[in-house]
């Protein structure tokens, strides 16, 4: 077995092989945020569709309506995707404070995503129904 910097070379690399995940890279990434409910993304869209904000108003905004604290890696890296995805924009500020305003597709997705959840919420309702009428009295109390 070798000793040294090859073995660490091999485990670095051994380590980034097994993570990756086959599918991720054969399929390209989807067009639009998850359609979850506290997924950084979908929590951005939402509290833009309210009007422009910058870092630290989105991050308060999203905690006041979701009672999700973003840190600044993840607030910031999702902002990132969103602007990439051509989801939000920056718009210019005299401040160093950058703003973001969702753009149309923007708009379309956080659409898109809340039907999304919508459906599930409402399959979930149905079979939650369901299930109260099939189980026996006093079950499940």
């Amino acid at each position: 077995m070798a000793v040294g910097p090859i073995a660490n070379r091999y485990y670095v690399l051994r380590s980034y092989v097994s993570r990756s995940r086959p599918l991720a890279m054969t399929r390209s990434a989807p067009k639009r945020p998850a359609a979850r409910p506290n997924d950084p993304g979908i929590l951005i869209l939402t509290s833009l569709a309210a009007g422009p904000k910058h870092g630290p108003a989105l991050a308060k905004d999203i905690e006041q309506f979701a009672g999700v604290v973003l840190g600044p890696g993840t607030l910031y890296g999702a902002l990132t995707r969103l602007e990439q995805r051509g989801l939000i924009e920056p718009l210019a500020s005299d401040d160093r404070r950058r703003p973001y305003a969702l753009t149309a597709a923007g708009r379309v997705s956080l659409s898109d995503a809340i039907d999304d959840m919508r459906r599930i919420a409402d399959a979930g309702a149905a079979r939650l129904r369901q299930a109260e009428g099939l189980r026996p009295s006093g079950a499940w109390s």
